[in-house]
């Protein structure tokens, strides 16, 4: 039977999301966006390093030089060494300033894909960016009202992305160019909760947190349910594979709205038999 255990700490996330493994670091970063604030697990010591953001952070990556960069709600920026400082790069929306970053990930080719959203939830206008490591980007999607997860096949064919409020994991064939094909992949019943972020195991497998589900389910290359593991809080966010040999599991979750309890917010190391893969380095 599959084992968790609750990273203890004296703060629960109003909104955990974005986990990072930094081979770098020996450390899972993670965010909590509507704190707004950055967090780091040592897998070194154990201990556990929380530091104030200046506005809503989604996510954060690492790029070549050992630096994150992390999209704020006003656009992207670069997360100083010491993690105290943020210098600002671009605003992918001055457009929209009810917008903000939600999830994104760099992948193999060293390209940054994230999403937008409505903070308020109350339009989709939310889109799925790529930002190469020229520092350009162009949207290779739109009209999302919560767009999470985006991950990427093993075989780099295939890009999944979720909108979470319309219950859909979405795959799209990745080109040369940008993405095409796009197809509903994974529907959740109301049952499962709504699709949040993902990531791929070495077995082309995609992990997938169930925000209102309680549980990360793993679905096979067809989209097929292979298994799932039930945590102890409600609103699970984020997932990644961490370690030497990617083989030790971390999730993160969401206190708001959820019952008070020392789980709701809290991060787990989850025991799934499970290799992930490394994750992408931005090359900007």
């Amino acid at each position: 039977m599959a084992e968790w255990r609750k990273i203890e700490r004296d703060v629960r996330d109003a909104l955990g999301e974005g986990t990072l493994w930094s081979a770098c670091d020996n450390a899972v970063y993670w965010v909590d966006i509507l704190a707004p604030a950055l967090n780091r697990l040592s897998l070194t010591d154990g201990s556990v390093e929380r530091w104030d953001m200046p506005e809503p952070l989604g996510w954060v990556v690492e790029n070549e030089a050992g630096d994150l960069i992390g999209g704020f709600q006003s656009g992207i920026g670069r997360i100083s060494a010491d993690r105290c400082a943020v210098s600002h790069i671009a605003a992918l929306e001055p457009h929209f300033p009810g917008n903000r970053m939600n999830d994104g990930k760099a992948d193999r080719h060293g390209a940054i894909w994230c999403g937008t959203m409505d903070t308020a939830e109350e339009e989709a206008r939310g889109s799925l960016y790529r930002i190469d490591p020229d520092g350009t980007w162009q949207v290779m999607d739109r009209d999302y009202m919560v767009p999470n997860g985006p991950a990427f096949s093993v075989c780099g064919r295939w890009l999944y992305h979720s909108d979470t409020a319309k219950r859909t994991i979405y795959r799209f064939t990745i080109t040369d160019t940008g993405i095409a094909d796009k197809k509903a992949f994974i529907q959740f019943g109301e049952d499962d909760g709504y699709p949040d972020g993902m990531t791929v195991d070495r077995e082309g497998c995609l992990w997938v947190a169930h925000w209102d589900g309680g549980r990360v389910s793993r679905f096979d290359p067809d989209g097929v349910l292979d298994s799932a593991i039930a945590l102890p809080a409600r609103r699970i966010t984020n997932i990644t594979f961490a370690g030497e040999g990617l083989d030790r599991m971390f999730v993160a979750s969401a206190a708001i709205g959820a019952t008070e309890s020392e789980f709701d917010g809290a991060l787990f190391e989850v025991e799934s038999d499970a290799t992930g893969i490394p994750p992408g380095i931005y090359r900007g």
